[in-house]
């Protein structure tokens, strides 16, 4: 399907972020301003310290904060102005680091213009962030070694980059084995006609290069990543009525998800497992995704996939994994509930629906998937 070129998709975004919009209200939809849910409380106190300046030049889409990031090295792939940076430069703390790396000159100046004001607010000897100028399907361009990073963050860009395969190629590249990929954007109900991928607008407005939400688990398999953990969406709404015309039928949210680095000798099987509450801001319950909610001392049954993602990530000190448990059954299905069959939530617009139907209070993320109640 024809498209607008790389080089001049990337030249005209360039220009619609750094020249065009001067303030999140010049956008005409809310594509990239969604919040998928209410913001922690130390991620809204980190936020109040953030220049008033970076806050007003942010674009992003969804919470791309995740949890667990203590001494973490983290790259932020669209960083824009920085916003996400020097929240996460707090969460992190001094001995963390945070990288941010965007194609628009103007957004990398904004976010290094503030270096020294947010170290000094933050208390810290040293800066524990850096900005970069250059393009996110080619880190190795801007000196971004191999195995660099515990986590990958991107906030509603991968949108803006033609080929994504390369962008989610470079972000396994540089993570470290077990390292995650946690990352909010825009996807479409459907494959994208060429007219809409031809918009300049709507690609500045992170439409026009919306990911067909199922093309996302294809290519996260092809390069080598774990199945997509779905986390959280959010429904995209356009204030324009030409832009409404324009595109039709199709429907776009706006959708959190997670992936994982995870080699496949750390599969061994489905397990129980038992969080043992010792994430702060989360000592009482970790929401993981759609599908899964740990609750301290609670024993839940993961199927093999996860068992494997929390036994080689971060989160292997906060739980205590045994073999066993309920996915052993033969004949169950990955994402079955320990009660009754139920498959794990994979489309962010089914998610919508769950999250908009009328219902028990049985919901997405509880420990029995988003499905059912146990």
């Amino acid at each position: 399907m024809a498209t607008l070129c790389g080089e001049r998709v990337h030249r005209e975004v360039q220009d619609y972020y750094g020249k065009e919009l001067q303030k999140s209200e010049d956008l005409k939809t809310n594509a990239c301003v969604t919040l998928a849910r209410p913001l922690p409380k130390a991620v809204r106190d980190a936020l109040e310290r953030v220049h008033e300046e970076v806050v007003a030049r942010y674009y992003g889409c969804g919470l791309v904060i995740p949890e667990c990031l203590a001494s973490c090295r983290i790259l932020d792939l669209g960083s824009g102005s920085g916003r996400d940076c020097y929240l996460l430069s707090q969460l992190v703390g001094e001995q963390g680091h945070v990288t941010g790396i965007d194609m628009t000159e103007g957004q990398v100046k904004v976010a290094k213009k503030h270096i020294a004001y947010h170290m000094d607010k933050f208390g810290y000897r040293k800066p524990n962030v850096e900005f970069l100028q250059g393009y996110m399907e080619k880190l190795g361009d801007a000196g971004l070694a191999d195995e660099s990073y515990d986590i990958v963050i991107s906030n509603c860009v991968i949108n803006l980059v033609p080929n994504k395969k390369a962008v989610l190629q470079e972000a396994y590249r540089v993570l470290k084995p077990g390292g995650e990929m946690y990352f909010s954007d825009v996807y479409a109900s459907q494959r994208l006609s060429e007219t809409v991928r031809k918009h300049r607008v709507l690609w500045g407005e992170c439409l026009a290069g919306a990911l067909y939400w199922r093309d996302l688990y294809s290519i996260a398999e092809e390069v080598g990543f774990t199945p997509p953990c779905l986390v959280s969406a959010s429904p995209i709404t356009i204030g324009d009525k030409e832009l409404e015309s324009f595109i039709g039928d199709c429907h776009f949210v706006s959708a959190t998800f997670r992936l994982f680095k995870v080699s496949g000798s750390s599969q061994t099987g489905p397990s129980q497992v038992i969080y043992n509450g010792g994430i702060v801001g989360h000592e009482q319950e970790l929401v993981f995704d759609a599908n899964f909610t740990f609750k301290q001392g609670e024993v839940v049954d993961v199927d093999s996939e996860m068992a494997a993602i929390l036994r080689s990530s971060r989160f292997a000190e906060e739980f205590l994994i045994r073999p066993g448990g309920a996915y052993a059954g033969a004949g169950a299905p990955q994402g079955s509930c320990c009660k009754g069959v139920k498959e794990k939530i994979c489309d962010p617009f089914q998610l919508l629906e769950l999250l908009a139907a009328p219902g028990p209070a049985c919901h997405p993320g509880g420990t029995c998937g988003p499905l059912g109640c146990c």
